[in-house]
């Protein structure tokens, strides 16, 4: 098999992934394809949504159709570094014993790690996670053990503030999405949700999606693969680098906010960091898409969920976060000239 028949192949798996989570999450078709995105981009993704709207069925799906393990985490208060390492207990003859964490229970067969609530977590905590995340290893009991296939998602609780840590700039800049998971709005599938038996047992809606549909052990192979196979135009690049310069002076593009003092609205732009991810995210959207070139809609169907907490602002602006990411990033992608 030719390397373009190969990279077909493997990009109707991928197509196939999507359908597969789909039988067992409905309403949520832009969230299963950037998490798809995020998957063969190989990039970390930090998820945000009410309460009970499926995020870990959705990672759950995605799990069963590449294999691989699965861990999830539920963050605490008292919840230590070691906790994420180590697990000591007593057993039956009341000797004490240590078994491996969540992080080194599949060793490097760990695929997908789910952190929920991370900001409940301390801050020592969260920087064992971001260590694990950028170099997929930790160090424990004298030796270095990796789990280079890992991909983290954590989300956020939104809700409650006390006993909460919230990340810190850098520390979201490490993933590569920030994504809201939203309740569905459709009237049929909110009834589906609410009336349909089957909704209402994971366990048995997950035996819907069918096991390894693509190799979890392919995932770097495949993403690596993607990033040589599909290509940037020189319009293209100026426009990426337009964007990222939009990102750090917006009034030069003639960026307005209503309600917002330009000139002291931006702290610092996106990252190289962050603009290497929206660039491998655009790719795995054209590879997606069926073509070896990307488009400047493909930089565009990304650019909300990687550059949005990237962009960073000043004091006076950060409490409307919410409000202000949104529009800027909006009139970047329509400000910023677009190659024909």
């Amino acid at each position: 098999m030719t390397g373009d028949e190969q990279l077909q192949d493997w990009r109707e798996r991928a197509l196939r992934v999507e359908a597969e989570v789909g039988k067992a999450v409905i309403g949520q078709s832009d969230t299963i394809r950037l998490i798809n995105v995020a998957l063969f981009a190989r990039g970390h993704v930090l998820l945000e949504g009410d309460v009970g709207v499926g995020k870990t069925t959705i990672l759950r799906a995605f799990s069963r159709t590449i294999g691989g393990g699965f861990e999830r985490v539920e963050g605490t208060i008292d919840l230590m570094p070691g906790d994420l390492i180590y697990h000591t207990y007593v057993d039956a003859e009341g000797k004490p014993r240590i078994e491996p964490g969540p992080l080194l229970r599949h060793g490097e067969q760990l695929v997908t790690f789910f952190f929920n609530e991370i900001n409940r977590a301390r801050p020592q905590v969260q920087s064992l996670l971001l260590r694990a995340m950028a170099e997929r290893s930790v160090s424990a009991f004298n030796q270095e053990h990796s789990f280079p296939q890992m991909l983290v998602f954590a989300d956020r609780n939104r809700v409650e503030k006390e006993e909460t840590f919230e990340l810190a700039s850098a520390a979201r800049d490490r993933f590569m999405f920030e994504l809201r998971m939203p309740t569905p709005a459709e009237t049929d599938v909110r009834r589906a949700l609410v009336f349909d038996p089957d909704f209402h047992d994971v366990d048995r809606l997950l035996e819907r999606v069918a096991p390894a549909v693509l190799e979890w052990r392919e995932l770097n192979r495949i993403g690596a693969a993607i990033q040589r196979s599909v290509q940037a135009s020189p319009a293209l690049e100026r426009y990426v680098l337009d964007l990222w310069e939009a990102t750090r002076a917006p009034k030069r593009f003639d960026v307005r906010i209503e309600g917002v003092e330009m000139d002291r609205l931006i702290l610092a732009g996106a990252s190289p960091r962050g603009m290497m991810a929206l660039t491998r995210a655009a790719r795995v959207v054209a590879w997606l898409a069926g073509r070896t070139h990307m488009l400047p809609s493909d930089i565009q169907a990304v650019a909300p969920w990687t550059l949005g907490h990237r962009i960073f602002f000043t004091p006076i602006y950060e409490l409307r976060r919410a409000q202000i990411a949104d529009e800027l990033i909006a009139q970047l992608i329509q400000n910023v000239p677009t190659p024909r």
